[in-house]
This record gives C-alpha cells, sequence and structure tokens, in this order.
C-alpha cells in the first residue's frame, strides 16, 4: 500500500469499505463538503453522493440518534462527532440507547455502528477541545473502544470496526492526523494488542499517541543499556490483557502511560489487573505516568507540562530499573 498519513489511511479505509457495501455510510458535521476538519472525509460525497455522506447540523444528539436507528434498520453508518469533548452533548443516545438496545432486545437487534471522534492535546485548543475521555467508554458495557497509534492500524482497525456488530467508539488522536506510516492489508482483530518493541526490563503499556513517545524514550533509554518492551493496546474495550500479563511476567516492571488524567483513567484498571493476576512476578511496584488531575490549559508549555512527555517517561523507567 506504501506510505500514507494517519488521515489518508483512515480515507482508504472508509472508501474502500464504501465501495464494497451500499449499507455504509458516512454522516457529521462538515463531513461532507469540506472532507471533515483533518480531511479524513475528504472526497467521499463527491464519489458516493449526499445520500451516503450526510452533512449534519450541529448536534450531536441527533447524529447519533440517526445512527443508532439506522443501524437497528440493518445499515452500518460510520459517523463523526468533531470532537470527543462534544460527546457529553449525545451521551444518553451512546450510553442508554446504542449500548444497551443488543441487550435488552435478546439479541434480535444488533448495531453496527461506527462513532469517530478525535482527542487529545497539541493543538492548544484548551480544556473543551482537548480531553482524552475513553475512560468513560470502556466503563459502559456494550461499547467497544478503539485507538490506533499509526496508519496502519488505523485503516485496518477501521475496517474491523466497520465489520463488527456492536457500536465502536473509534478515537483518533489529532496529532496522528499527519503522522506518516506504511500501511499494509492485514486483519486486525479488535481486542488484539501489539508488541511494538520486545525488551527484557520493563515493560510499557501505552496506546494511541502516547506510544510515540514511549518509543522515543525507549531509544534514549538503550543507550543506558535498558531494554524497555513496548505494548501497544490498539483497543481498550476489549483489551489484551493476556498480552499485558505475559511481558510483565517476563520483564518484572510494569509503567503504564496514557494522555488522561490519572483519577479514573484505564491504566488503573490495567494496573488492578496486573496487581490481581501477576503480583508476584512484579520486582517493583507498578508505575503511571498521566495527564494531571486539572482541566487541559491553553498555554503550549502549560499543556506540555501538563501530559506525560519522553523526559517522563526515562525519569520513571530509570527509578523502576535501578
Amino acid at each position: 500500500m506504501g506510505s500514507k498519513t494517519f488521515a489518508e489511511a483512515l480515507n482508504d479505509g472508509l472508501r474502500e469499505e464504501m465501495q464494497k457495501h451500499e449499507e455504509v455510510f458516512v454522516a457529521g458535521e462538515e463531513v461532507g463538503l469540506s472532507g471533515g476538519i483533518y480531511g479524513v472525509t475528504k472526497g467521499l460525497q463527491e464519489e458516493f453522493g449526499v445520500g451516503r455522506v450526510k452533512d449534519m447540523p450541529i448536534s450531536e444528539s441527533a447524529i447519533v440518534g440517526l445512527a443508532v436507528g439506522a443501524a437497528a434498520a440493518g445499515l452500518r453508518p460510520v459517523i463523526e462527532i468533531m470532537y470527543q469533548d462534544f460527546m457529553a452533548v449525545c451521551m444518553d443516545q451512546i450510553v442508554n440507547q446504542a449500548a444497551k438496545m443488543t441487550y435488552m432486545s435478546g439479541g434480535k437487534i444488533c448495531l453496527p455502528l461506527v462513532i469517530r471522534t478525535q482527542c487529545g492535546i497539541g493543538k492548544h485548543q484548551a480544556a473543551q477541545h482537548s480531553q482524552s475521555l475513553e475512560a468513560w467508554f470502556a466503563h459502559i458495557p456494550g461499547l467497544k473502544v478503539v485507538m490506533p497509534s499509526n496508519p496502519s492500524d488505523a485503516k485496518n482497525l477501521l475496517r474491523a470496526a466497520i465489520h463488527d456488530n456492536n457500536p465502536v467508539i473509534f478515537i483518533e488522536h489529532k496529532m496522528l492526523y499527519p503522522q506518516k506510516g506504511l500501511v499494509t492489508e492485514e486483519t486486525v482483530e479488535i481486542g488484539k494488542a501489539a508488541v511494538v518493541k520486545e525488551g527484557s526490563d520493563v515493560t510499557i503499556v501505552s496506546y494511541s499517541w502516547m506510544i510515540e513517545k514511549a518509543m522515543k524514550a525507549a531509544e534514549k533509554l538503550e543507550e543506558k543499556n535498558i531494554q524497555c518492551e513496548i505494548i501497544d493496546l490498539r483497543t481498550i474495550k476489549p483489551y489484551d490483557e493476556e498480552a499485558v500479563l505475559s511481558s510483565v511476567e517476563k520483564t518484572g516492571r510494569l509503567l503504564i502511560v496514557h494522555e488522561a488524567v490519572k483519577t479514573g483513567g484505564f491504566g488503573s484498571n490495567v494496573a488492578a489487573d496486573v496487581a490481581e493476576k501477576a503480583f508476584y512476578s512484579l520486582r517493583k511496584p507498578i508505575r503511571r505516568i498521566t495527564a494531571l488531575d486539572t482541566p487541559v490549559p491553553f498555554s503550549p508549555v502549560m499543556e506540555e507540562f501538563y501530559t506525560p512527555n519522553v523526559e517522563s517517561i526515562i525519569s520513571v523507567v530509570k527509578e523502576l530499573t535501578v
């Protein structure tokens, strides 16, 4: 497939699935004529028409409500909520309708629904446009949560999400859209992690944009003869507990890195599972590096201070390996 940006890979995935399956359609704010604020849906309305690429009014509740009804009727909507922060506006439709309908119908209704959204810092968009809220959705039975870290996974996981018969929250970090990488055609299973770097001294578990920071930290730590094993969860609901436990049993040390705040963050779930099931493999206490428990600051300097960075990862890994 060659090298593609994260945004281009998502665009390719959407186009290919829409070409193959007439029941797949796209809807959201500015997804049609303008191609989305980060260009993910660029050109799709021109190719498939306004009937399958729908520009919606500024009403997140209406967008999700449309998708829930369409999915229940047999279509496969891929909708976009422009910023993850705005999903607070449509939580009833997501949590009480989309996530519950299959269960409450006794399996008679399935909801093959993908909700694309973007998260995270990096563009200095302050407290209402920069949050990482993936733990909200991981907490809800009936939802799957996907957070790719590279173009290839972005495309292949999006295709897997479109074919899944459950509602999938597909979260894209805004800083990944311009990132380039080799895109391969492969089947990527929702709930299967990837060991993106092998090592023997410490396990680093992360996902989304934080994988890039973990990799940069690991490269610098190799100069100190510290070998990090990095696990990219790729999906956090369900997440690959077996891959994490296997790595911790090998290294005896665990560092969890995510951009979401610490309190109630998904890293707490990973830490608890390891403490319950691999406690006697640990040589040092489990560590977490997360955002601070404050709203996201606007200031670029403070934004960098607020979240995990390469230096903070290096510092904690050194503490773990002393």
